[in-house]
């Protein structure tokens, strides 16, 4: 509290959109911390499902994603922020060159929870100090259901791929949230405008949709090339493509990007070396060149070997045979997640001897029980006779 005499709540609100203007947010809206009831059915079902996968977080916060009272009590008004990250090209062009590795649109910029946070703990210090309100700030490591809320904010609709949509940018919007104690009136909900359309759901490379805005997470390349630790079911490897962090299929598909501004330069700075990186480049990386060259950006946060294990299967999926030198040490790496991804790309690379001869003498030295299945299941009864 800051002892200053209370502002009114309708010019309050004009400061808190000129200050959001200044530091670069493109929309905010308010909300009120009862406004999405379905939220938590919705939520509670698909853990019912099983469709949460691994994010066991998911389930043990559910109580307080549900109902933002919960997780603060004292909340009387939510303040929704959105910044644009429209890219200046189509993503899905990309998936056209097997050399080259896709990242996720948002990944090619610096860690969107540290350019965000930064810019809405400024904007959450202002709104204090004008109102005498408390705050809290949250930017998605929290359990915020930011998609609901925005939703009932007026900024978009969760389309039939569970994302928001905008009218004014499309499906490329970030989003963050401040909490606080202050009386501010609400926006009112933005309606629906999916309508018939199905683009989002039919161009799933994985068939991740099991009904119109419902998400299957155990088949979503996003959270199979981010969230999932272990190696990548095999009926989903071919199907991702060179997606080796992240999916925008159903994001760019979207028809409504047609009216999506590209994001200013002075808001969001995507890095020239993640737009299309080649797959040589990357298949070599150890742990501190992958630091290095992720620095400040949300891929670094799976670590080497889970990235590297998706380059691989990038790698199996590219028909390229100048890969398979940078492949064929990867064999003998440290890490089990690394060496099985590295068994099933050279099965996609090589014929069946020369596959025989790569995998060698590592029968014998292997004893990790997923990579010996990994050579198990590519070593067929064709590839020099079977195993031995």
């Amino acid at each position: 509290m800051t002892g200053l005499e209370p502002v009114r709540p309708d010019r309050l609100r004009d400061f808190l959109n000129r200050e959001a203007g200044h530091l670069g947010f493109d929309v905010v809206a308010v909300t009120a911390p009862d406004a999405t009831p379905l939220a938590s059915q919705r939520l509670a079902s698909a853990i019912d499902h099983g469709r949460h996968a691994s994010m066991e977080w998911l389930a043990e916060t559910a109580a307080r994603r549900g109902d933002p009272r919960v997780l603060w009590p004292e909340v009387r008004s939510i303040v929704m922020l959105a910044m644009n990250y429209g890219p200046d090209e189509n993503p899905l062009d990309l998936l056209e060159r097997p050399d080259r590795a896709a990242i996720s649109v948002y990944a090619r910029h610096r860690d969107y929870h540290d350019v965000i946070k930064g810019r809405l703990k400024e904007l959450a210090q202002k709104l204090a100090s004008r109102s005498g309100a408390d705050v809290k700030v949250f930017v998605d490591t929290a359990p915020v259901m930011e998609k609901p809320l925005a939703h009932a904010a007026g900024i978009g609709w969760q389309g039939k791929h569970t994302n928001l949509v905008s009218r004014e940018f499309g499906s490329w919007l970030f989003l963050g949230s401040i909490f606080t104690t202050a009386e501010l009136a609400p926006d009112i909900a933005e309606t629906d405008h999916c309508g018939s359309c199905r683009a989002c759901l039919d161009i799933c490379p994985t068939d991740a949709f099991p009904a119109p805005y419902q998400l299957d997470a155990r088949r979503c390349i996003s959270y199979l090339t981010i969230e999932h630790k272990g190696p990548i079911p095999r009926e989903f490897r071919a199907a991702i493509g060179n997606r080796i962090y992240g999916c925008d299929d159903c994001l760019a598909a979207c028809p409504w990007n047609k009216f999506a501004q590209t994001a200013s330069e002075a808001k969001l700075v995507a890095r020239d070396d993640l737009r299309e990186p080649r797959l040589a480049d990357l298949i070599s990386l150890d742990d501190g060149a992958f630091r290095a060259l992720f620095s400040g950006s949300p891929v670094k946060r799976i670590g080497r070997d889970r990235f590297i294990r998706n380059v691989l299967i990038a790698a199996g999926n590219s028909g390229d045979p100048t890969l398979i030198p940078p492949v064929e040490p990867l064999l003998d790496d440290q890490s089990p997640l690394v060496r099985g991804a590295a068994v099933w790309a050279l099965s996609r690379l090589l014929d069946n001897a020369n596959f025989a001869r790569a995998i060698g003498d590592r029968l014998h030295d292997e004893d990790d029980p997923a990579v010996l299945a990994e050579i198990d299941t590519a070593y067929t009864r064709e590839t020099a006779g079977g195993l031995q």
